[in-house]
């Protein structure tokens, strides 16, 4: 077809002027400068228009209306006014209505629920409210009601969204922009506002009613009374050892660190190694722990154990529990990692608590839920291939005698015991094609025995040959699996579980069966009638009677989260 045809000009004029007529509707959206009205009483239609063309623009640019505004929840938030008819919610003839007052007085004390208030532009909001406050020219001005009101409208949704799921969402926008959750996360509760609810009761509703989650958040307040919140240089081992450059600019952020809390002065030039020491010496005696002089891990964890760093774990824990049901069953195993502990809930009780070894920072125990489905006593330890590669196809390279010295056998595929001496370890490098068991006894790794439970991860409680262990202050010894200190209570428990709730003649087993067999050596598996549920989870703190204890963050989980969702924090 020749450019030049009749039916090609027709097309370019045709595309030209819907090219034109579009251009002409998105600037007809675009929020103006300032837009005073004369009456106050006919403001509302000037804000109602300003609402719909301003959304408009967001749904079709992620969010940002213009270069200084933008919206987070911004297609709940469209999805709200267009039920309302875009009708201003906050204000009304440039007044403000009480709800506007409500919110932000909320706003302002939102770090007791464990939220960040600029999270939600509160001061953005703020300068606004002022701005409208304190001029009556600005309070006739539509286009700063406007971005009032939809900056109050996204800022409920957001902290709706928050309270409601948390901040720990694989793909958050799967629930924010998922239509079917609207009414019960954020439509309701705009609506019962509005209608004059109580705004604490609103967003209290809104958060888990688990235990935990309230024990942890009747301890924020005190813990923000006391709270430090200026902002420390955080140090890490983040040099190569050996290379001077990287040592000095370590050195300097130490120094910097040190300075801080007022030990040491920074300057220019590098502390000798005398008054470094000095300076930690003063510093480790501040904070009453013994005193070295000497910089370890031990030292950086201390400085970065700042009460912010607190907080943002108090935060993101708060939003661990949101990732939980909306209750827990009547009975069930809870094992928190990075307090070392199990303990056995039974309506609302802890029947008892116990002291676990979990796995070290290199080979972390999983988070998990799952339930215990068998008990084997006196079980055999088949080592899973990740130890064989990483570790004992190494030392078999080396020394082919090491299996024996560790009480281990090497068995073919078709359960034939093999001499290790007879086999070219030197061939393998990726895995080998044999088991490597250790027999039952009371040397074998699991100890005496063992509970299973359905998981991908191969891993599982049980006892330990290394009881010694459980005295130590950081358990995070294992490769995977947890051992559990009082595994003849949780045995008996589950034994007991099974025989209330079964008839007499139908269970082969009771607690006495269990204490003969461990007696006698006898290795047996016990099948669990009413598994009861496990859950593996990762809690650096937790409320006690009003306080907030924190643990180590053993496998810097929290570190990684705070980086990814509270990095401005």
């Amino acid at each position: 077809m020749s450019m030049n045809s009749p039916r090609t000009r027709l097309f370019f004029v045709i595309l030209l002027l819907s090219s034109f007529i579009s251009c002409k509707n998105k600037t007809n959206k675009i929020l103006k400068e300032k837009e005073l009205v004369l009456d106050p009483k006919t403001i509302n239609s000037y804000v109602r228009e300003n609402i719909k063309n301003s959304l408009a623009v967001a749904l079709d640019s992620n969010g940002r209306i213009n270069d200084s505004l933008k919206l987070f929840f911004f297609k709940v938030t469209e999805n709200y006014y267009q039920k309302n008819e875009y009708q201003p919610l906050w204000s009304d003839t440039g007044k403000w209505l009480p709800q506007a007052e409500l919110l932000l007085s909320y706003l302002d004390t939102a770090s007791f629920d464990g939220l960040f208030k600029e999270d939600y532009q509160f001061s953005r909001i703020i300068d606004i409210k002022k701005a409208l406050d304190g001029d009556s020219v600005q309070r006739r001005d539509a286009v700063l009601w406007t971005k009032a009101d939809i900056l109050l409208t996204d800022a409920f949704m957001h902290i709706a969204g928050d309270l409601s799921q948390g901040r720990l969402q694989a793909d958050s926008s799967s629930w924010k922009n998922d239509t079917s959750t609207y009414k019960k996360h954020f439509f309701t509760p705009l609506d019962q506002l509005k209608k004059g609810y109580a705004l604490p009761g609103i967003f209290q509703s809104l958060q888990p009613s688990l235990k935990g989650y309230l024990d942890l958040k009747a301890g924020i307040k005190r813990f923000l009374d006391s709270m430090d919140t200026r902002l420390y240089t955080y140090v890490d081992y983040s040099y190569k050892a050996g290379v001077e450059k990287d040592s000095l600019a370590f050195i300097k952020k130490l120094q910097l660190r040190l300075s801080e809390s007022a030990v040491i002065e920074f300057n220019t030039t590098l502390p000798e190694a005398v008054q470094l020491t000095a300076a930690i010496k003063k510093y480790q005696k501040l904070k009453k722990v013994p005193v070295d002089g000497k910089v370890s891990a031990g030292l950086l964890k201390l400085l970065n154990n700042t009460d912010v760093e607190k907080y943002n774990r108090i935060a993101v824990t708060l939003d661990r529990y949101k990732q939980l049901p909306d209750s827990l069953p009547k009975k069930y195993i809870w094992v928190n990692l990075p307090g070392y502990y199990l303990q056995l809930h039974d309506s609302d009780s802890i029947c008892f608590t116990s002291r676990i070894i979990c796995g070290k920072p290199s080979t972390p125990t999983p988070q998990l839920v799952s339930a215990i489905s068998d008990i084997i006593i006196y079980p055999t330890w088949t080592v899973p291939e990740s130890i064989i590669k990483k570790e004992m196809l190494p030392a078999l390279k080396k020394n082919a005698g090491y299996l024996a010295r560790k009480g281990l056998n090497l068995y073919n595929f078709k359960g034939e015991k093999i001499d290790p001496s007879t086999v070219n370890w030197a061939r393998y490098s990726k895995g080998i094609p044999y088991k490597i068991q250790q027999g039952s006894g009371d040397d074998n790794a699991l100890g005496v025995i063992k509970f299973n439970f359905e998981n991908p991860f191969s891993v599982y409680l049980h006892d330990t040959n290394q009881r010694y262990l459980f005295k130590n202050s950081i358990r995070s010894l294992s490769h995977g699996c947890v051992r559990v200190q009082e595994w003849e209570k949780l045995a008996f428990y589950i034994v007991r579980n099974d025989s209330t709730r079964l008839q007499p003649d139908t269970l082969r087993y009771n607690t006495d069966s269990i204490t003969s067999w461990i007696a006698n050596k006898e290795k047996h598996r016990v099948a669990v009638k009413f598994p009861i549920p496990l859950f593996i989870r990762y809690f650096s703190c937790e409320g006690i009677q009003g306080t907030i204890k924190f643990y180590d963050d053993v496998y810097g989980d929290d570190k990684r989260l705070k980086e990814k969702y509270f990095a401005r924090k």
